[in-house]
């Protein structure tokens, strides 16, 4: 099973930005989900094993930006003009397409990195 693991949260004010990263054991499709309290986990964006396909949610377009490194085995969430309403644990996922992420089908889950947009 594919070892995930999440950094980069923390606490922004809105209109701020932060970058999450995620280290994969292996070469999947990789996306990113988030949890905020009392609310279902939702996807936000994916990206395919050779990065040349990419889902967003409605929320994040045109704000956050998925990518991955040349090894393919890191992914990265750039998040700008970020909203109270993106408060949430972001998790990293993995995958076997990027479209099957974006249809909430996974194959392995990291511990989640806690963001927060506050004054």
């Amino acid at each position: 099973q594919v070892q995930l693991a999440e950094s980069g949260g923390g606490l922004v004010q809105p209109g701020g930005s932060l970058r999450l990263s995620c280290v994969a054991s292996e070469r999947y499709a990789m996306g990113w989900f988030r949890q905020a309290p009392g609310k279902e986990r939702e996807f936000v964006a994916s990206i395919s094993r050779i990065a040349d396909t990419t889902y967003y949610a409605d929320s994040a377009k045109g704000r956050f930006t998925i990518s991955r490194d040349g090894a393919k085995t890191t992914v990265y969430l750039q998040m700008n003009s970020l909203r109270p309403e993106d408060t949430a644990v972001y998790y990293c996922a993995a995958g076997l397409s990027a479209e099957r992420l974006w249809r909430g089908l996974y194959t392995s889950w990291g511990q989640g990195t806690q963001v927060t947009v506050s004054s």
